[in-house]
């Protein structure tokens, strides 16, 4: 029974590795979530940019926050040194609220424009680079900020990266979860197909 056991764990953890690399998750496009977090509000951004079939438009510097009637959400440090593109579609506004600027700010710059139609990354952005950055309203709501909870995105083609995504409000399962459910049913099943096998050999 025990040799029996031993080959049972051996056998899961060897189909759990297998089942892993078939179940990794792909990189993400870059997706900016803004959520209630106690009596602030947070914006957490991170993936990657594919500039192609983007236009340069200029370089310069920007600062970090909201507009939400003109649909501009940009993250990352103060007095940053950004490079502007054109050439995607998507909502023109995620909100009524006038405009706000976040009490602390980090990371790497990334921000958009619905009504200006402008994407903005850091200065000499190499194309499909990872981005992290976050910036925090103190003591705001969604109601204050004026922002609607929703998904809204904008792209510029159809390849990897190619688009730009703000949630704003609970974040939907981004199919992690059921990935992960997955990879472990594929390994159950390869091993319920073994265990015949060694029952087999133990009698």
């Amino acid at each position: 029974m025990k040799t029996l056991t031993l080959a049972v764990i051996r056998c899961s953890l060897m189909f759990t590795a297998v089942t892993s690399l078939f179940c990794v998750q792909p990189a993400q496009a870059y997706t900016v979530t803004l959520e209630q977090i106690g009596s602030n509000v947070v914006a957490n951004g991170s993936g990657a940019i594919n500039l192609t079939g983007l236009t340069f438009v200029i370089s310069g510097a920007d600062n970090p926050g909201i507009v939400p009637f003109s649909g501009v959400i940009s993250t990352g440090p103060f007095a940053s040194m950004i490079d502007g593109y054109r050439g995607f579609t998507g909502p023109m506004d995620f909100g009524s609220g006038a405009g706000a600027l976040p009490n602390t700010a980090s990371g790497d710059f990334v921000g958009i424009s619905g009504v200006g139609l402008g994407l903005f990354v850091p200065l000499n952005y190499i194309s499909g680079t990872a981005l992290s950055d976050s910036m925090t309203f103190n003591n705001a709501t969604f109601a204050s900020l004026g922002v609607t909870p929703g998904t809204y995105v904008w792209s510029w083609g159809d390849g990897a990266n190619q688009m730009f995504t703000l949630r704003i409000g609970a974040v939907p399962d981004g199919g992690s979860t059921i990935s992960l459910l997955g990879c472990a049913l594929l390994g159950l099943a390869a091993l319920r197909r073994k265990l015949p096998l060694l029952r087999g050999r133990k009698s």
